[in-house]
């Protein structure tokens, strides 16, 4: 009777033995998802936060530019592109017309895994032209 046990307890461990491991690669899979959908928000996140970035840099670099506006347009995209290096950035256009300052500025995206394109953003900063619509008008 002795034999009779041992040998049912070896055919029970035999029999279900297929299904053994299934779940650690369920797991496995589930997790690799996870880590995935992570990396992807991250990267979105960095995204977000350069162009974050590269719009207050390109604010400063135009509202900088433009309090030099009478100093003539070189100096004002030399002080222009400081400003947006002091802040992550780099000047890539720089126009004045006139009292106006339109700059534009770029900001690397780290980290980018496999992406290669840098936020740009552009800004525009100068005299008002005129009152604003309404002012100076008797209610």
């Amino acid at each position: 009777m002795i034999g009779h046990r041992c040998r049912h307890r070896v055919l029970a461990r035999t029999a279900g033995s297929g299904q053994r491991g299934s779940a650690s690669l369920w797991l496995l899979a589930v997790g690799l998802v996870l880590v995935a959908a992570g990396l992807a928000g991250a990267m979105i996140g960095a995204a977000r936060l350069a162009r974050q970035q590269a719009t207050v840099a390109a604010d400063l670099a135009a509202l900088a530019g433009a309090a030099r506006a009478l100093d003539g347009s070189t100096l004002i995209c030399e002080r222009a592109a400081e400003l947006a290096e002091r802040n992550g950035g780099r000047l890539v256009g720089c126009v004045v017309e006139g009292l106006e300052v339109l700059v534009a500025v770029e900001v690397p995206v780290l980290p980018s895994i496999g992406v290669n394109r840098p936020a740009v953003a552009q800004a525009r900063a100068g005299p008002v032209h005129g009152p604003p619509a309404g002012a100076g008008q008797p209610d």
